[in-house]
């Protein structure tokens, strides 16, 4: 019974005679953690491509890609809280016939995820549905970075505690011409927030599609172009949204009538819209501003109407200071510039708005934003004459 007792003092006894120069124990002999490093990619570099850097990325990481268009390289993101951050000006990564998983030139399947200063271009994949980037990952903020040409732009799954954000980027001339492919379309996530962007000439589909609990577009350029395309804003499902301070224009090929469809495909969620200081603008024959389902709860206030068409169709809605104005009141809308002129009737028009729903910001070309001015009474419209 006092066999453990003996071999615990001898124990002791042996650690007392070790010379002072053994190797210390084990765990103080562990490598201390890293923290997050950052990679440098280019073809001058150990990194030669941002596929090479996503196989040795670890979370945390902030990818730096040299400025330069990296053709059919294609990547899977796989770890959290990632930079992917173009220096030197744009990278840009061109499709050129290849595809990630048969899905897209990048597949981000990490979270909290950010994307600053890439082009991304040529998206193409045999079902037809590629994308610039395929967000499987939870959260992605996107700024300053181009899509163009693919068959959708960005397209996200469904993830319901998934923020999305893009600010100041460009989307254009993406689609398949199949009327299920966009610019942009995020999938049933929590929210979606775009703001500061231009967004135009998608083929056949919509410039903006989003299944998005919560929607906040705001200070952005929409524009049809020649474009064949769809609805300039579908939020197909509803959910509580805002749309705000934007310039929309439809173009004279647009193969639907509206300009801002809610609740097409079924309201799923919250039923409540907000319509706010848009500039809209119908350049076919007729059509509608804003298509409503059955049963939404809209408000629409201090919007400009430029063209033919109903303010409104498919169900009522609460709207007031809404006028319907010609082009002569515009900076030059013959290039979608619609500031307002000191002549325009739009000049300290408008109604006041509940804090919340107000627009906050107008569109700075080519893709920027600036806050939106309080001068004296609000006027109509995307822009507030200083």
């Amino acid at each position: 019974m006092h066999r453990p007792a003996r071999l615990a003092a001898g124990a002791v006894a042996l650690a007392v005679a070790l010379p002072l120069t053994s190797a210390p124990p084990a765990a103080s002999r562990e490598r201390p953690a890293e923290g997050p490093r950052t990679l440098r990619v280019g073809p001058d570099r150990a990194l030669a491509t941002p596929s090479a850097a996503a196989a040795v990325a670890r979370d945390g990481d902030t990818v730096l890609i040299d400025a330069g268009t990296y053709v059919g390289d294609v990547a899977v993101w796989t770890q959290d809280d990632l930079v992917l951050r173009a220096v030197g000006g744009r990278a840009h990564l061109r499709a050129d016939g290849r595809s990630a998983q048969g899905k897209a030139i990048w597949v981000v399947a990490g979270d909290r995820t950010t994307v600053d200063r890439i082009e991304l271009s040529g998206a193409t994949v045999p079902d037809g549905n590629g994308a610039g980037i395929r967000q499987e990952g939870e959260d992605l903020r996107v700024t300053r970075s181009w899509f163009h040409h693919n068959e959708n732009g960005i397209l996200t799954g469904a993830a319901a505690g998934s923020d999305i954000v893009i600010e100041r980027s460009r989307f254009f001339r993406n689609g398949k011409g199949d009327g299920y492919t966009h610019n942009l379309y995020v999938g049933a996530v929590r929210s979606l927030t775009v703001t500061g962007s231009h967004l135009w000439g998608a083929d056949v589909g919509h410039e903006l599609k989003s299944r998005a609990a919560r929607n906040t577009i705001t200070g952005n350029r929409i524009s049809d172009r020649d474009g064949t395309v769809s609805y300039s804003i579908d939020l197909p499902n509803g959910g509580r949204s805002l749309v705000a301070g934007n310039v929309v224009v439809q173009g004279p090929r647009s193969e639907n009538p509206a300009l801002v469809s809610y609740g097409a495909e079924g309201l799923t969620g919250s039923r409540e819209l907000w319509v706010v200081n848009n500039t809209f603008v119908n350049r076919r024959d007729s059509g509608t501003f804003v298509a409503l389902a059955a049963g939404s709860e809209a408000r629409l206030r201090n919007n400009l109407m430029v063209g033919p068409g109903d303010l409104t169709s498919g169900a009522p809605a609460r709207a007031r200071a809404n006028r319907r104005v010609g082009l002569g009141g515009f900076v030059a809308p013959a290039k979608d510039d619609f500031r307002l002129r000191a002549s325009s009737p739009a000049v300290d028009r408008g109604v006041r708005v509940p804090r919340a729903w107000r627009a906050r910001w107008q569109y700075v070309h080519p893709a920027g934003r600036e806050r939106r001015p309080v001068v004296g009474r609000v006027d109509l419209g995307a822009y507030e004459r200083r």
